[in-house]
């Protein structure tokens, strides 16, 4: 049901996004159900001329139907983002510092300049060179709100209609690890070739006899690594039946982060036709 009312398409619909959500998921969710229907039915329809879409979200200004989204998407979130919910506002806290920082060290002007790689500031314009089409947004006096969004990859968006509130939603800088010899042997050195292997593997998630096999050890050996790496709150481990799957926990990322080099990276999203949320390209954010 979310999928074909979040497309990776020009354009999907600003009431989705509401600007209550600064406060909050639920304040969020109880403007989603407050928009106006006429303005429900605009933008379904401005949506379905960009992207095709199934013909039941013609239907979404019902009441009962916007519930059932409601609901639909506070599920979504307890399921699918709350479990990282730590990990995300990690992320959020390190770039408020870099952007105050900024802020202090070079005034609005260096704020602006830290954005993100894919904005440029040239006072009094605040360019933004990959949007597919180009639009201008006046600010008029009324501010610009800047959203970092963890599921935002590519290039920044803004909403379509220019008569909300100015907004601009940019990528956070997330960080990969990139393998570096010495850090690595410095990794091995200070948990040992065995662990360090495992802790590696569960960045993308590991079962024991993967993580037996990556290693090089019995299947009983690996048990007694991952159990030592899960109480040094290194690993998490989630248990499915007869098996078992270990993941990073936040302290075993970021030592990972310190035993490797890192780099800023934005994830190569498809390409996609941009029309839409004013400056265009939502394509590639999921949030």
């Amino acid at each position: 049901m979310l999928l074909p009312l979040f497309p990776r398409a020009r354009y999907f619909a600003d009431f989705l996004t509401p600007f209550e959500g600064v406060d909050g998921l639920e304040p969020a969710l109880e403007a989603i159900l407050a928009t106006p229907d006429g303005q429900v039915n605009h933008e379904m329809a401005r949506a379905a001329r960009a992207s095709r879409v199934p013909s039941w979200t013609s239907r979404v200004a019902e009441k009962p139907l916007r519930g059932d989204l409601v609901n639909l998407l506070r599920a979504y979130h307890r399921t699918v983002i709350a479990p990282h919910e730590e990990d995300i506002q990690e992320t959020f806290q390190a770039e408020r510092a870099r952007h105050a920082r900024n802020m202090l060290a070079e005034g609005t002007a260096g704020l602006l300049a830290g954005l993100s790689p894919a904005v440029r500031w040239r006072h009094p314009v605040l360019e933004v060179p990959d949007y597919p089409d180009e639009n201008d947004v006046r600010l008029n006096g009324r501010g610009l709100l800047l959203i970092p969004s963890y599921f935002c990859w590519k290039s920044p968006i803004a909403l379509a209609d220019p008569g909300l509130p100015p907004v601009l939603v940019y990528s956070v800088h997330h960080v990969l690890t990139a393998a570096c010899p010495q850090n690595e042997a410095a990794l091995n050195a200070l948990l040992g070739r065995t662990r360090a292997v495992i802790l590696r593997a569960a960045v993308t998630g590991v079962t024991t006899s993967e993580a037996a096999r990556r290693a090089g050890v019995s299947s009983g050996t690996a048990t007694h690594h991952t159990t030592a790496l899960r109480d040094s709150g290194l690993i998490t481990t989630h248990r499915n039946a007869n098996s078992a799957l270990h993941t990073l926990t936040t302290l075993g990322a970021a030592l990972l982060g310190r035993g490797a080099g890192t780099m800023t990276a934005g994830r190569g999203a498809p390409s996609g036709e941009a029309e839409g949320r004013s400056v265009d390209s939502v394509y590639d954010c999921g949030s």
